[in-house]
């Protein structure tokens, strides 16, 4: 009689650990977004906005109320004493006068408007020739214009005033220029990204219609930037209108070229006591970025999730 054997077992060796493949921008951007709309993130998000409205909150009720109620009570007592008035908001919106902020706003809009739309405009040129058009030194040019990302602004301010009193260079062009520098390398980082994301397939077609590159740039890229675009344009509206630094050193101050920021600064360092005053000057300056932002901000964050987060 003969007796089974069973066979070896062979020792079943572990295969290393696969990594797994890394994701793609489109794939970081859905991970993204999914992480940020998970419920712990939005009560987290929701308290934060909580406490953060509650301050300005404070600032709208202050603004409304009369002047002997602002510096004797609290702004919370207009619920026992819902008193309004409208005249803190006729003083600071006067064109004259000490507490007139109505100039300061008109002089914002026009620094603001050129100092977004010419960095737009070369931005977007130079972004298409970097994703688009082959030129001999294309990466390393592309590289030194990232690199200027992390050249501080205080460096660059006395050399380019020097630049700008040989130039006899004064005033709002030299607010306009000085604010298009400083912002080129973050633009053209940012709409070149999104070009690249777009089809090769999607430029090759055009040009087989005949489509040159001004042609492809107008009329089949820059329907598809209008994210990018409105991103850089909110995060440029809103570092030109709080702006201070720049205003000042290149445009000396003065009451004819000074942004809303200095006419807060000289009400708040001549009339430090008025509170009604500064309150309602304060809503001024803030009222206009949170429209735009408000209005934009749906590209704003299609434009982060698509471009800001490649590269």
């Amino acid at each position: 009689m003969t007796t089974f054997t069973p066979p070896p077992v062979l020792e079943k060796k572990n295969d290393p650990p696969v990594p797994p493949p890394p994701l793609s921008g489109s794939e970081v951007a859905e991970s993204a977004a999914k992480r940020l709309s998970r419920p712990w993130a939005t009560a987290a998000a929701l308290i934060i906005a909580v406490l953060w409205t509650i301050p300005t909150f404070g600032l709208l009720v202050s603004s409304f109320r009369p002047e002997k109620l602002t510096k004797t009570t609290g702004w919370w007592t207009f619920f026992s004493n819902p008193t309004v008035t409208l005249d803190n908001y006729r003083a600071v919106l006067t064109t004259e006068g000490s507490s007139g902020l109505g100039k300061y706003v008109i002089n914002s809009f026009i620094i603001v408007i050129p100092s977004v739309v010419i960095p737009l405009v070369l931005a977007t040129l130079a972004a298409y020739a970097f994703a688009w058009v082959k030129f001999p030194g294309r990466n390393v040019l592309f590289i030194a214009v990232f690199a200027l990302q992390i050249v501080p602004i205080q460096v660059t301010l006395l050399p380019l005033l020097k630049l700008y009193v040989k130039g006899d260079l004064v005033g709002f062009p030299a607010i306009w220029i000085s604010h298009s520098i400083f912002a080129l390398p973050l633009a053209i980082f940012l709409l070149h990204n999104f070009m690249r994301e777009i089809p090769a397939e999607l430029i090759e077609a055009a040009r087989v219609d005949g489509a040159g590159h001004v042609k492809i740039l107008t009329a089949v890229l820059l329907p598809l930037l209008k994210p990018a675009i409105a991103a850089f344009g909110i995060f440029q509206f809103l570092w030109v209108w709080n702006d201070l630094l720049v205003a000042l050193v290149f445009a000396g101050g003065g009451s004819d070229v000074a942004p809303i920021t200095k006419g807060l600064a000289d009400l708040s360092g001549t009339r430090d006591s008025a509170w009604h005053l500064l309150s309602a000057g304060a809503l001024v300056a803030i009222i206009v970025p949170v429209v735009v932002f408000l209005s934009l901000q749906r590209y704003f964050v299609r434009g982060l999730l698509a471009g800001g987060l490649k590269g």
